[in-house]
């Protein structure tokens, strides 16, 4: 283990930078946020799950993540749509900017809404949370639901928050949709490419979840016809992921373009079928035990020298990744940090331990040089010069040198 006085070191100055920069207030709002970075401006809806376990580690800041997830809910238009991220007044002259460009979930939001409700046990917060649950489920049924395949579809590639990946390789808009220099709606479906929509595994693991959490939501309500029919919604949407996305012969989830074939790039987003729950530890076990034996803890593929990569290693699409802020190969805090939320749910604790050995060493090892950010290579664990003071690899670090009780 990397030297623990330096470990400790290093986490009062993240816990200090946190507490003194990132918990702060917009320049137009009067309740305090978790910042995410100075090279991210703003609150992205992929990092309300940084308050929420802050918030776990530190209960004194539920208030935090109290204010992350309301800052998405009332913003949510009136038909149900919720922008992907806020931006900071401070940094735009007209004041906080409302993005609505893209989905970019990446964490199911209604899941991290009833982890908050778990915190506060407030009956008015979960009903507010279920209303907008069942908003936001329709506006993705009405406008991300467009070939009839019964999953939401992903039709830019910024709707999956990784940017420069091999799993885009292809589609009209890498990042968002504009016409003449203006940015649309996320419900704005591009121009045909061949390729787009696409269904992706990520997106429909996310809306899968929000779904349970919603039924969860219901019950808690006595809600119990609409609890079960969100449970056969969800059900419902897990048929849907197998029947398209689910390769039998290669153990692996692949993305679907708009002609039904899979695109084969193993992509991170194996991931989020643990991370969202839809694989069962018990009535799954057999795909579970395949999916992690040739892929997960493969060390040619996930299981490098730093897991894990945004991209197995082997895969084609990784050769002449970008140098920086690349989903198509660089470990990314993001992915780090989320692990949290399943290897100990499904029986991987051991290998979390060491997932979490590996970030400390590496982020002691570079600090001197560069300052917590957000990606490393997955095999010689060295930063990239992407985003400084990032707060999913600050929070990876504190957790992990928790876990390991270090401090």
């Amino acid at each position: 283990m990397t030297n623990t006085d330096k470990i400790r070191e290093i986490c009062q100055a993240a816990s200090d930078r946190i507490r003194q920069i990132h918990i702060s207030c917009f320049k137009d709002m009067d309740k305090p946020l978790f910042r995410i970075s100075d090279q991210y401006p703003g609150l992205w809806m992929e990092h309300v799950y940084d308050s929420i376990l802050f918030a776990s580690m530190e209960p004194e800041y539920v208030y935090l993540a109290e204010n992350a997830v309301n800052l998405f809910m009332d913003r949510q238009t009136e038909e149900g749509q919720l922008p992907f991220a806020i931006m900071d007044g401070s940094k735009h002259p007209g004041g906080s900017v409302v993005c609505y460009w893209q989905i970019q979930e990446c964490v199911s939001f209604y899941t991290l809404c009833l982890e908050v409700y778990r915190m506060n046990r407030d009956q008015a917060f979960l009903e507010k949370a279920y209303t907008s649950g069942k908003k936001w489920d329709a506006w993705l049924r009405r406008y991300r639901m467009t070939t009839g395949r019964g999953l939401i579809e992903l039709f830019f590639g910024f709707d999956t928050g990784h940017d420069n990946s091999g799993r885009l390789h292809g589609i009209a808009c890498h990042g968002n949709y504009s016409i003449n220099g203006v940015v649309q709606n996320a419900g704005t479906l591009p121009p045909d490419d061949g390729i787009t929509p696409i269904l992706a595994v990520d997106m429909n693991a996310n809306f899968y979840h929000n779904e349970r959490s919603l039924a969860e939501m219901a019950r808690i309500l006595g809600k119990t016809d609409e609890a079960e029919a969100w449970e056969a919604s969800a059900a419902a949407v897990k048929e849907k992921l197998f029947a398209h996305c689910w390769n039998e012969e290669d153990a692996f989830f692949y993305d679907v373009d708009r002609m039904g074939n899979q695109r084969k790039y193993k992509s991170s987003t194996i991931f989020h079928l643990f991370l969202e729950k839809v694989l069962d530890p018990v009535q799954d076990r057999e795909i579970i035990d395949r999916i992690y034996r040739e892929h997960i803890k493969n060390p040619a593929e996930f299981w490098t020298p730093y897991p894990f990569p945004s991209m197995a290693v082997n895969d084609p699409s990784c050769e002449g990744h970008p140098d920086f802020n690349c989903w198509g190969y660089y470990t990314q805090g993001l992915i780090v940090l989320r692990c949290i939320r399943w290897m100990d749910d499904y029986g991987w604790s051991g290998d979390m331990d060491y997932i979490c050995e590996k970030w400390l060493e590496t982020w002691t090892e570079h600090f001197d040089t560069i300052k917590l950010a957000q990606e490393i290579d997955p095999i010689t664990g060295v930063p990239t010069r992407s985003s400084q003071w990032y707060s999913s690899c600050m929070l990876g670090y504190l957790y992990a040198a928790r876990r390991l009780n270090i401090v």
